[in-house]
């Protein structure tokens, strides 16, 4: 057993068995981040022991103060304590792998076979699910990040900011984190972190209160850092030249891209989609305004992080822009490019900062930046969910410019009634009867398709 009088060291467990339980924890990752969380949390806290809660705890709240997916983060910085760095990316990577071979399959079927009938009633059906899916998010995050008023008015401003101003993302995530520590000067219940239970059990492996073996230091620092950024940044290098030789800027444009969206995916991949969907389908041109839900639902389908969402966009975008390569080895080059750098830096961020957040744990003033983060992330969520209500109730949109406003309105003549039949049944059997989203999901997609066998869609 790990004792909080010493420090813990690489391979609590052998690496061989944590890698199993890793690859069997990355097959059960549906659902989201909160189902991937409660996954490892029943695996490594309740079930096998292996780290106390407190800790676990302690990791989730500052991985949620990182940009990225915070479960896989989480995965990595456990994995880290478990068998030191060979733990974390042994973790992190198997956290992704089946999510990402599956999606690339199913992007690959939805390019081949998206425009046939039977698809496009599947696709009638999965869409409104997602809305119901995201108003959920809403719904939960909002229950567990706004229980103070003045959270509620950022969470209010960053909606407004997004939907009717179009304020950058990047400037919410900042102005939130900002207004957040502002606050907590005059509010200190913003200061203070969650309260949270003790697991029962046996005493777990690393104690709530050992530290880790691996200091931190500027030596090590610089090392991960300079290491980190040349294998986020070679392969952009290189497909950049590939670009040059044939004639297409989609991979120099995608690697760019989700290398910035990387650093500004604060709150978890629904947070950062309403960005990622105005910039892939109103800039680059890489999906029509529809598509992005429909990556969603696939990614909903598949285990992993959500925003694995991002492979499909740019297996998409670089199948209909494939310069002179075909263009099926175009999307397969795109989907790997991206999915590398949007998950590289999520090994660098947490093994970089790591030791020293071992050594942050009572650090108010982050407490309270991440408070105002969370707060904001609602209303970015909210603001989703108002842009896939848009592109899929409705055919048609127009803008809206008059001073600071800037805002897409339905034409109200062009509502989808079967649409709108769809998401009110996916709403009730989410919201009140507790459907998880991958059953709510066959459910409407089963719903689509009987609508097409009868003639109806």
């Amino acid at each position: 057993m790990a004792s909080p009088s010493h420090p813990v060291g690489d391979d609590v467990i052998p690496l061989r068995e944590a890698t199993g339980a890793w690859f069997r924890i990355s097959l059960q990752t549906f659902g989201g981040p909160a189902g991937q969380i409660a996954v490892m949390q029943h695996k490594l806290v309740d079930e096998k022991r292996w780290i106390g809660q407190q800790r676990f705890l302690h990791a989730l709240n500052y991985c949620m103060l990182l940009p990225g997916p915070e479960a896989q983060q989480l995965a990595i910085y456990t994995g880290w304590l478990l068998n030191g760095v060979r733990g974390g990316l042994v973790a992190g990577g198997l956290f992704v792998l089946p999510g990402m071979v599956a999606l690339l399959a199913l992007s690959a079927i939805y390019v081949g076979y998206g425009a046939t009938d039977f698809v496009t009633s599947l696709f009638a059906g999965v869409a409104p699910a997602v809305i119901a899916i995201v108003v959920q998010a809403v719904q939960r995050v909002g229950k567990r990040a706004l229980h103070h008023r003045a959270l509620v008015g950022i969470a209010v401003v960053a909606f407004a900011a997004l939907t009717f101003v179009a304020v950058p993302f990047p400037v919410v995530v900042f102005g939130a984190g900002l207004l957040g520590w502002l606050l907590s000067l005059r509010i200190p219940a913003l200061r203070q972190p969650a309260a949270h239970g003790a697991a029962d059990g046996p005493p777990p492996l690393i104690s709530d209160d050992a530290l880790h073996h691996e200091l931190p230091s500027l030596r090590r620092s610089g090392g991960v850092l300079l290491l980190g950024a040349a294998l986020w940044f070679a392969p952009v290098a290189a497909f950049a030249a590939l670009a040059e030789a044939t004639g297409t800027s989609v991979f120099l444009d995608q690697g760019l891209f989700f290398s910035g969206a990387a650093v500004v995916t604060f709150g978890g991949a629904y947070a950062v989609l309403a960005y990622v969907a105005q910039q892939a389908v109103n800039v680059y041109h890489w999906l029509a305004p529809g598509e992005m839900v429909r990556g969603l639902a696939l990614a909903e389908t598949t285990p992993g992080p959500l925003i694995m969402v991002v492979q499909f966009v740019a297996f998409v975008g670089a199948y209909r822009h494939p310069g002179s390569l075909d263009p099926w080895v175009a999307a397969v080059l795109a989907s790997a490019l991206v999915t590398w750098v949007t998950f590289v830096p999520c090994f660098l961020f947490v093994l970089l900062g790591a030791p020293y957040v071992e050594r942050l744990r009572s650090n108010r003033h982050l407490t309270a930046a991440l408070t105002g983060i969370t707060a904001a992330v609602v209303g970015v969520i909210a603001n989703l969910a108002v842009f896939f209500a848009l592109h899929n109730l409705f055919d048609r949109s127009r803008t809206v410019d008059a001073g600071p406003l800037h805002v897409d309105v339905p034409l109200l003549s062009s509502w989808d009634p079967v649409a709108f039949a769809i998401t009110a049944v996916a709403l009730v059997v989410m919201l009140w009867r507790g459907w998880s989203p991958l059953r709510t999901l066959g459910l409407c997609a089963a719903i689509g398709v009987g609508l097409f066998v009868i003639g109806r869609v």
